[in-house]
């Protein structure tokens, strides 16, 4: 028995359901009753019922009197019970077979649906790939149309091919040049050397030539002294004589 929830007063709450009977035991009373063909607690179980027929038609089989009639009767009771027995018997069993082939349905569907996902997974992986390909290759669209328009702001190639050419002679002029000037360069410093090695000569020759007028000047203003010393003394002699 299940005891359905009941809403306090004033509240307008409803109270959680409480069961008479746990999981197990309403397992084991569904389980009786689909072994015992009771769909309702009310009346007398289908198999009791035939239980019953099956008993009244034995008792009156045993019985030694003449009773064919009754017999009968109580065999097409029973008969006909047994056929009311079976008839949901077979229904359970349609219901038995039908269900086991909506379960191999299930599994092949669901076998199905776990191949459709994994051929969906593999798509989407693949198109992963591709999208990250297709960014790839739109960055380098990207980077081309870029460089493309970079080498179309640039002059053509004929005016480039004569700027090079004009610079390439304006540097084979300029290495001319640089080349005469070093040349010339080199001259200088050659005579350079040989004007500081003249010079050196000539300034050793000077400071000689210095060196020997300062001695002859030397040597005759000692000369001229000795004259001089000596008519000083024939003068004072000649005076002392006097």
């Amino acid at each position: 028995m299940l005891a359905r929830g009941r809403k306090v007063a004033g509240k307008g709450e409803t109270v959680a359901a409480h069961y008479a009977f746990g999981p197990l035991e309403d397992d084991f009373i569904i389980k009786h009753r689909l072994l015992t063909r009771t769909t309702t607690t009310r009346g007398e179980p289908p198999l009791k019922k035939l239980q019953k027929k099956f008993t009244a038609f034995a008792s009156e089989v045993e019985k030694e009197a003449d009773n064919y009639g009754d017999c009968e009767k109580l065999a097409k009771a029973f008969l006909q019970e047994l056929n009311t027995f079976e008839i949901p018997l077979l229904k359970s069993k349609a219901v038995i077979d039908a269900n086991l082939r909506e379960k191999e349905n299930f599994n092949d569907l669901k076998d199905e649906i776990n191949g459709q996902i994994l051929q969906a997974q593999a798509d989407i992986e693949d198109l992963k790939r591709q999208l990250e390909e297709s960014k790839i290759e739109r960055q380098h669209k990207e980077e081309c149309e870029a460089i493309r328009k970079l080498v179309a702001m640039q002059p053509p190639r004929s005016e480039t091919q004569k700027v090079i050419t004009d610079l390439e002679k304006e540097i084979a002029m300029l290495e001319a040049e640089n080349t005469a000037s070093s040349r010339t360069l080199e001259l200088r410093k050659k005579q350079f050397a040989l004007l500081l090695h003249v010079v050196d000569e000539l300034q050793n020759t000077i400071e000689e030539e210095q060196r020997s007028l300062v001695e002859e000047m030397r040597n005759a203003v000692d000369d001229h002294n000795k004259n001089g010393l000596e008519d000083a003394t024939g003068g004072l002699e000649a005076m002392a004589v006097d």
